[in-house]
């Protein structure tokens, strides 16, 4: 295969330069406004070239299908690693990487998963969101 066709194969991949289908892509002060409100945050720490962040939001796709109430009770947002990454809120929250996962109520960490992909963890990081957004 030439570099031409390599290159073009590679723009047109159904995941190349497209976040993924959970969660909406926004920036650290959409994060902001959500928790100002009293949400319970998910923020997803990703990237569109990452595997693990596309295998995490796989994850959440299944376990969200499976158990409406997440959807319901959280708010998923994404935050583009590669646009802000050395963000304040990435700072703030000491996020060391892309496919970090972090639960938020208020000013309080809930949990959090560091490139994680078993669904035990996302699930267990799920359910302490769910039961934090009942208090």
């Amino acid at each position: 295969m030439d570099r031409r066709t390599l290159l073009l194969a590679a723009a047109t991949a159904p995941w190349a330069g497209a976040a993924s289908a959970f969660g909406r892509p926004a920036g650290p002060e959409a994060v902001a406004e959500a928790l100002a409100r009293g949400d319970t945050v998910l923020v997803d720490f990703w990237a569109s070239w990452c595997s693990t962040c596309r295998s995490q939001s796989r994850t959440m796709e299944e376990l969200t299908a499976a158990n409406p109430a997440y959807e319901g009770a959280i708010t998923f947002i994404q935050v583009d690693w590669d646009q802000h990454g050395d963000s304040d809120l990435a700072r703030r929250l000491n996020v060391p990487r892309r496919s970090t996962l972090v639960a938020l109520k208020g000013d309080q960490e809930i949990g959090r998963v560091i490139a994680g992909t078993g669904t035990s963890q996302i699930q267990g990081l799920l359910d302490a969101a769910l039961a934090a957004s009942a208090d």
